[in-house]
């Protein structure tokens, strides 16, 4: 009796572990059928990112472009102007933008600024507290987030990386550019320097209004809410002379901003990327200044490459971070073994942090493929789940490699010098903190 107890009790086990397995294989396939904009789309629903479908984005293929446009946004605020970046340099761009805003001050709007203490300081020409002094006394707000002061220590980590201008609640501004001349005269160091940004006008510049005013009031010891800082239901665009975006799309398009905040949001930009990279089906575009990797984007951009994704990674020959450039070749070559075709662009420094995959959606923002912004600091980028928006990154991409030229076995033997490859050896050791 016990015998045939146990039989039938292991017959049921048998049987539920097949079926068990079975709904596990048909659920796979499912998944694999998906196309990889809606897999990522749903994962980061399940971690509370919100999607909506009402927007325009307009690419800003560079510094001169992204300053014009914005310039002559400021120029028709009518209520407010808010802005965050992790620096202002003390050049001319910024003399200029600060001129702009203390006009726009002058006719009621208000306007708050806020920089990272750290980006300050660690450029060559911060703002000083004299120019602080003088920009309040022009009646712009403007706050230091998180000062760099002894012991420093405190200093090291979640630092406000992210790029955001939102005018009047009704458009807003992201990307990888900081205020700075060299975004359009380059830099005698690295030659030209090469960035986008992007415009947005739809419901998700009130995600960006509300990542902006969150750190404003809590660095500026403030509570700046209320309606009149967002969209309406019918947004009330009146913005003229700006670049259009000239998608089908146009006012239609699926974003989502997903934002990376110490202690709330730590995971976010890695699963995004990760995700991206493991759900993609046919090509996977990457450009980034610092290729210096966490080991979760390293073993998915093996992985893709494995299973015959193509995958086109650009970095730059020069940077402008010590030891970041041997960092990057290391991983380069690497990466380059595992089947990953790396395009090392010669112009100059591209500071460009995108990803396009399966040619179906793509993300603009601050966040750098290393340590700093996957783990640390605070950052923001926009999904665009839109081919057209896609495809126009892809062109982009497309003509930068012709200024380009691709690592090779051949290349890695003959121009990297021993010393050079102790050194990327040396710097990826240390890439948890670079």
């Amino acid at each position: 009796m016990r015998l045939r107890y146990l039989l039938l009790t292991a017959s049921i086990m048998l049987f539920s572990s097949l079926c068990s397995a079975q709904d596990s294989l048909q659920l796979a396939n499912h998944h694999t059928k998906e196309s990889s904009d809606s897999v990522i789309v749903n994962q980061l629903r399940e971690k509370g990112i919100r999607f909506s479908h009402n927007n325009s984005v307009t690419l800003l293929m560079n510094g001169q472009e992204k300053f014009d446009d914005l310039f002559q946004a400021i120029r028709q605020a009518k209520k407010s102007v808010h802005l965050e970046y992790f620096n202002f340099r003390n050049d001319s761009i910024a003399g200029l933008l600060f001129d702009l805003l203390a006009e726009k001050a002058k006719q009621g709007v208000k306007v708050r600024a806020l920089y990272d203490g750290f980006g300050n300081s660690s450029n060559n020409k911060p703002l000083r507290k004299r120019h602080i002094k003088e920009i309040r006394a022009n009646g712009i707000e403007i706050y230091e987030y998180k000062p760099v002061k002894f012991p420093w220590v405190h200093a090291i980590f979640n630092r406000d990386h992210r790029k955001i201008v939102v005018i009047d609640g009704q458009i807003a501004y992201t990307g990888g550019m900081n205020v700075a001349d060299y975004y359009i005269k380059g830099t005698e160091v690295v030659g030209s320097w090469n960035d986008m940004h992007c415009r947005i006008d739809g419901d998700e510049v009130n995600t960006l209004q509300a990542i902006f005013l969150r750190i404003w009031n809590k660095t500026a010891k403030q509570n700046v809410h209320g309606a009149k800082y967002y969209r309406g239901v019918r947004g009330g665009y009146y913005f003229e002379g700006l670049k259009p975006d000239t998608c089908a799309t146009a006012g239609k398009k699926m974003v989502g901003i997903i934002n990376r905040e110490p202690r709330t949001t730590n995971r976010i930009i890695r699963t995004f990327y990760a995700g991206a990279i493991n759900n993609a089906k046919d090509s996977i575009k990457i450009v980034t200044p610092y290729f210096t990797l966490i080991p979760k984007i390293k073993k998915a951009l093996r992985k893709a490459a494995k299973r015959g994704v193509k995958v086109e990674v650009m970095i730059s020959e020069r940077s402008d971070i010590p030891l970041t450039p041997d960092c990057v070749f290391y991983n380069a070559h690497k990466m380059m073994k595992h089947g990953v075709d790396v395009w090392v662009y010669r112009p100059g420094f591209h500071h460009t942090k995108i990803i396009m995959v399966d040619g179906k959606f793509c993300t603009v923002g601050s966040a750098n493929l290393d340590a700093r912004s996957m783990r640390f600091d605070y950052e923001e980028n926009a999904v665009i789940v839109d081919p057209c928006t896609t495809r126009q990154l892809n062109d982009m991409f497309e003509r930068d490699k012709k200024k380009s030229f691709l690592l090779t076995p051949e290349y890695w033997k003959t121009q990297r010098t021993g010393w050079q490859k102790f050194r990327g050896w040396f710097a990826h050791l240390l890439a948890p903190w670079l």
